[in-house]
């Protein structure tokens, strides 16, 4: 039998406990030195030498025989094959997923609006897509095809012409499933590139590889590095640290089950947080239980021990209102309100990636089928930011047409506040407009 898991157990009534919730949150996801210069260094070679440079860093880094760009190119027929090389329960199961996440984003879909003014001045908003979305996937062993769906069917949804799509096929490795989900999700382009090479090739362009207007999608060090490096160039998502969750349980719920719904994030790497919070203390002991007596069943036992004992938590609060609190303090990328009436919690969350009502509904359905997106904000920042949607793959452009009318009366009020700013070329282009 192995060791008991150390996890940490907390109450957030005890003086200190913020300082303990900080330093548990505490998250530094920022490269080092070496890794930053590293970074530039390979996009300043793409920038400069296009193909050939992607080509030498993939051959390098991914240990492949390769000497041209087309080597890597993947065209429709090849993702065509994928569908029909994985097995019919998986091809089922990747069309029941992609056909939920269509679905749930075709409803952020916003459409251009405008009213008009007594005087005929007109003013709106034009929504547009994005010309071309490029989308980062890991390759080899660490593949999933569900990314794949989240990133590029709401691209899709908000009408991008182009998707291009970058997966990285080390020492040859190729994941079928996720070029089938490539071929399900309406991918445009495939190159089997990784790494900060991928991203400098999406975001400067190359011989081969289009400029695109944002990129999308999980990364290592490296890429997130290079995602940030070239942000400004091209819009980014955001830059991903480790996945997380927060389950509020009333105690009622199978320890089991939560103790599995801990693992599931914790099984992601060392990084990942699970943590647990309840006002039943003997419900607490005995998810702990459920722990030390599950985790040897699991393929992945040792990262979650580390991710547990490193990153973990049972805290003890004395109501679900301060559970919720503390949500809110979290900000979590995940929160499962795994309680009798989620409903009544609900008005009081504030910041959350996303919230699993009831104790039906673990945060795995929501990572693969059930239809928002699974690209969440994490480490505190659901404060301010949003899952991945279809509003980020399209721009808003204000409209303003002025009548004569309009016009003047406007004018008057912009001469005004222009001269207060000394901005007289400003005033002078307005007042030209009033009528005498």
């Amino acid at each position: 039998m192995s060791k008991p898991l150390n996890i940490v157990r907390l109450d957030a009534n005890q003086a200190d406990f913020g300082r303990h919730l900080d330093a548990l949150l505490a998250w530094e996801g920022v490269s080092d030195k070496a890794v930053n210069d590293r970074v530039e260094e390979i996009i300043a070679a793409v920038r400069e030498r296009g193909d050939a440079a992607v080509v030498e860093y993939t051959a390098r880094f991914d240990s492949l025989d390769v000497a041209r760009m087309d080597d890597l190119i993947l065209d429709r027929a090849r993702l065509e094959l994928a569908l029909e090389r994985i097995t019919p329960a998986q091809r089922e199961a990747l069309e029941v997923a992609a056909e939920r996440v269509r679905s749930y984003h075709e409803k952020q879909c916003q459409e251009s609006w405008r009213y008009t003014e007594p005087s005929g001045t007109v003013l709106g908003q034009q929504i547009t897509p994005l010309d071309r979305a490029g989308l980062y996937v890991p390759g080899g062993k660490a593949s999933y095809p569900s990314s794949v769906l989240m990133n590029a069917i709401p691209a899709k949804v908000a009408g991008v012409p182009e998707v291009v799509m970058m997966v990285p096929t080390p020492r040859g490795e190729i994941n079928e499933l996720v070029l089938a989900a490539a071929c399900l999700a309406g991918v445009d382009r495939v190159f089997t590139v990784g790494g900060a090479q991928a991203v400098a090739a999406l975001a400067y362009g190359t011989e081969s590889v289009p400029r695109v207007d944002k990129i999308v999608g999980p990364g290592n060090i490296y890429v997130a590095t290079a995602k940030r490096a070239v942000f400004g160039q091209v819009g980014i998502d955001m830059i991903a640290g480790p996945s997380e969750i927060l389950v509020v349980c009333d105690g009622q719920t199978d320890p089991d089950w939560i103790a599995m719904d801990l693992f599931s994030q914790a099984e992601h790497d060392e990084d990942a947080q699970s943590i647990l919070l309840s006002p039943d203390a003997a419900f607490l002991d005995a998810v702990e239980a459920s722990l030390n007596r599950l985790i040897g069943e699991l393929e992945r036992a040792d990262m979650v021990r580390v991710s547990l004992e490193n990153r973990g938590a049972l805290i003890k609060v004395d109501s679900l209102e301060q559970a919720c609190e503390v949500s809110n303090r979290i900000a979590p990328e995940h929160l499962e309100l795994s309680v009798a009436d989620p409903e009544a919690l609900l008005p009081s969350i504030r910041h959350a990636g996303a919230i699993f009502m009831g104790r039906f509904t673990p945060e795995a359905l929501g990572d693969y089928c059930a239809g928002p997106n699974h690209v969440l904000p994490t480490s505190g920042t659901a404060r301010f930011s949003s899952p991945l949607g279809v509003y980020d793959f399209q721009k808003r452009s204000s409209i303003i047409f002025c009548s004569p009318q309009g016009a003047s009366d406007l004018a008057r009020t912009a001469s005004v506040l222009a001269r207060g700013e000394s901005l007289t070329a400003h005033a002078r282009s307005a007042e030209y407009r009033i009528k005498n």
